[in-house]
């Protein structure tokens, strides 16, 4: 089905505010790899799978590196579970062989299954700080987030720790429902240099794909880790 043909009038609304309105924001202007890897990470937030089939060659002809998409799609599956990821790889994979890009791609792990852990609460305490190192004991989930969320992704390469944790603030506030997680990786985004004004930026930019209501909320919850880190 062709939506110029059939709806012609919302497509020109849509269209101008997505690729010229959005984009173009004075002072609301992300570079343009940094722009698709939080648009990318926000469609799988949302499940917006048909849409991601349509950015995803855009995001690789303005430079995005396969290894970035990749690596973005691998640790979405720590903040929205395989069930939810599983397509996206899916997807990803055939988007990417259809250019002739062959997989595997070169590995990105940094950690051994006996140091995992160690590297993951490190990982923690670069972002958060030092006073997160004693989080893993406070039981069986806090030590899987350790050492599987952090410590086997987080610490691989392809992507750093900011864009790493920007792609993060992506999942939690796309997907909605995770208010107190948006808030400490808001500081955590903070933390690493990814301050207000950026973070506002990624909100602008991919308003689009996830609506007001959410982006409203995520620069609440911005400003909320603003508020909380004055208090400190």
């Amino acid at each position: 089905m062709n939506l110029y043909v059939t709806d012609p009038e919302f497509m020109e609304r849509f269209e101008h505010v997505t690729f010229e309105e959005v984009p173009h924001e004075e002072g609301q202007q992300l570079e343009d790899k940094t722009r698709y890897m939080a648009i990318l990470a926000t469609l799988i937030g949302c499940q917006g799978m048909e849409e991601y089939r349509l950015v995803l060659p855009r995001a690789l002809d303005a430079g995005l590196s396969p290894i970035a998409v990749k690596e973005i799609v691998y640790q979405a599956v720590d903040y929205l579970g395989i069930g939810r990821v599983l397509p996206y790889l899916k997807a990803s994979n055939s988007i990417l062989e259809s250019r002739g890009i062959e997989l595997p791609l070169e590995g990105q792990s940094t950690t051994t299954q006996e140091n995992r852990l160690e590297k993951g609460i490190q990982a923690q305490a670069d972002i958060f700080g030092g006073h997160v190192k004693e989080a893993w004991k406070a039981g069986h989930i806090n030590r899987w987030l350790a050492a599987n969320c952090f410590g086997d992704y987080y610490t691989r390469t392809g992507l750093d720790l900011a864009q790493r944790e920007m792609i993060t603030f992506c999942f939690l506030a796309a997907q909605g429902g995770c208010e107190p997680q948006l808030i400490a990786h808001a500081a955590g985004n903070m933390n690493l240099g990814n301050d207000k004004e950026f973070l506002i930026r990624v909100v602008s930019q991919c308003l689009p794909y996830i609506g007001y209501p959410r982006s409203l909320n995520a620069i609440h919850c911005i400003n909320k880790a603003v508020d909380a880190g004055k208090e400190i």
